[in-house]
């Protein structure tokens, strides 16, 4: 049997975690002494690792301590998961996507610009942990768009590009896939707009998760898979 393997993104693809993640950054610019970004900017950045999405949020203020902001950052995250349960809630229809596409022929995994300890609790809190054979963090491996996270995903599981698929919202998802040699498809429900992620080389976009099986089912049949 032919394995193939979907790679998911997390923020924006299967949890919506805008708002806490924009609350969070607010509080960090804010604590240095800071004018905090604009939303759209933070939902911009939102998939590269923390220390790169800092740095590119703080780049108009050259003397902005990125190393604090970060650390501000984390903390103030931290505080609104413990004090506040459910504010990244999945989107519509992840559940019974992750069902349908539990196959014999096909792994599952997650490859996220989140921290180990910021995934682990997600999956545990939606219950979907053993939905995943292989999830690859910001901890792990070079932050996106680098190839890396979805390189060591398949090297986990033994799959290969040909047989891999990324699923994610943004560029950087997309790029990523691209470098590594697998296909993207894009989600029309996160934060970057569908026409820079089919730019960026995504195969499809998916309108709703209902449509996800069968457009990775048709992507990989192109391949072979």
């Amino acid at each position: 049997m032919t394995m193939r393997l979907v790679l998911f993104d997390c923020d924006g693809t299967l949890v919506d975690s805008a708002a806490i993640i924009a609350t969070a950054m607010r509080g960090a610019f804010v604590s240095e002494g800071l004018p905090p970004p604009p939303v759209e900017e933070v939902k911009a950045i939102i998939g590269l690792s923390l220390p790169r999405a800092v740095a590119v949020l703080a780049a108009r203020h050259p003397e902005a301590p990125v190393e604090l902001l970060v650390d501000s950052y984390k903390a103030a995250y931290r505080d609104q998961a413990l004090t506040t349960t459910h504010q990244e809630l999945t989107f519509p229809g992840t559940h019974e996507a992750l069902e349908r596409l539990s196959r014999p022929d096909t792994l599952l995994g997650v490859v996220t610009g989140k921290s180990r300890r910021g995934l682990d609790r997600i999956l545990k809190e939606h219950g979907i942990t053993d939905r995943f054979v292989t999830t690859v963090t910001a901890d792990d491996a070079a932050s996106k768009p680098a190839p890396d996270m979805v390189l060591k995903a398949m090297g986990e599981t033994g799959a290969d590009a040909a047989g891999t698929i990324v699923v994610g919202d943004t560029v950087f998802d997309v790029e990523m896939a691209v470098s590594a040699g697998a296909q993207a498809i894009g989600v029309a429900w996160g934060y970057h707009a569908t026409p820079d992620l089919t730019r960026a080389g995504a195969t499809a976009i998916a309108e709703t998760m209902d449509e996800l099986p069968a457009l990775i089912d048709a992507a990989l049949k192109e391949r072979g898979r």
